[in-house]
C-alpha cells in the first residue's frame, strides 16, 4: 500500500523534469554551468544592488556577508532569471521585458479607475459579478508563466487562483469586464517580451 502512495509523486517529480526547458535543466550541470558566465554576473549585480539599496549597512562585515550570500545565490539562481548563455540574448530579454512594464502599469492604472467606478457606483453591487475564468496559456518557460501570474494578480479586479506547469490558469475577476480580456493582449506581450511569439 505504501508504494501505491509513493508512486503518484514520482511520476510528478518525472513530468516536472521532463517538463523542463533545456537550457534550465542544461544550465544546473556542472559541466555547463561555465556557460552561464554572464546571467551569473548580471544576478549577481542586480542582488548586490538590491542588497545595498534594501539594508543601507556599508560597514565590511555586512557588506562582505551580503556579497557571499548574492554570490551563492546567483550561482544557483542565475539560470532562472537569464536562460540565454550569451550577454546579447540575456541584454535583448530584458529590454524587451523593461518595455512591458510601462503597458502593464497603464493597465493597473486604468483597472484601478474600473474597481473604483464599481465601489462608488450606486448599482456597484449588482454591477459586481464574481466568476472564476479558466484558460490554457500559450506561454511556455516557468518565468513566463509566473510573470503571467502575478500581472494579472497585480492587475486590481483580477487574482491568479491557481496556475498549472501546463499553463493551465484559474483566475478570479469580479466582473465580466475584468475577466473578459484573458488571456488577450496581456499574454501576447509577455511571450514578446520573453521570446516566445
Amino acid at each position: 500500500m505504501a508504494q501505491d502512495n509513493e508512486q503518484p509523486i514520482e511520476n510528478i517529480d518525472r513530468e516536472r523534469s521532463v517538463g523542463s526547458d533545456e537550457v534550465g535543466s542544461s544550465a544546473r550541470s556542472p559541466r555547463n554551468r561555465r556557460l552561464f558566465f554572464y546571467p551569473f554576473i548580471l544576478t549577481f549585480i542586480i542582488m548586490c544592488g538590491t542588497w545595498v539599496l534594501l539594508s543601507g549597512k556599508f560597514d565590511a562585515f555586512h557588506l562582505s556577508l551580503g556579497v557571499i550570500s548574492c554570490a551563492l545565490v546567483a550561482y544557483f539562481s542565475s539560470d532562472f532569471l537569464f536562460s540565454s548563455p550569451k550577454p546579447r540574448g540575456v541584454l535583448s530579454q530584458w529590454v524587451r521585458f523593461a518595455t512591458y512594464i510601462p503597458w502593464l502599469m497603464v493597465e493597473i492604472v486604468k483597472a484601478n479607475l474600473h474597481v473604483m467606478k464599481l465601489v462608488l457606483h450606486p448599482r456597484g453591487m449588482d454591477m459586481i459579478d464574481p466568476h472564476i475564468v479558466k484558460f490554457r496559456s500559450k506561454l511556455k518557460s516557468d518565468l513566463a508563466l509566473v510573470t503571467f501570474a502575478n500581472s494579472i494578480t497585480l492587475t486590481p479586479g483580477t487574482i491568479t487562483v491557481s496556475v498549472s506547469l501546463d499553463g493551465d490558469f484559474k483566475v478570479h475577476a469580479i466582473d465580466k469586464a475584468s475577466g473578459d480580456p484573458l488571456p488577450g493582449e496581456m499574454e501576447q506581450r509577455i511571450a514578446k517580451a520573453f521570446g516566445e511569439e
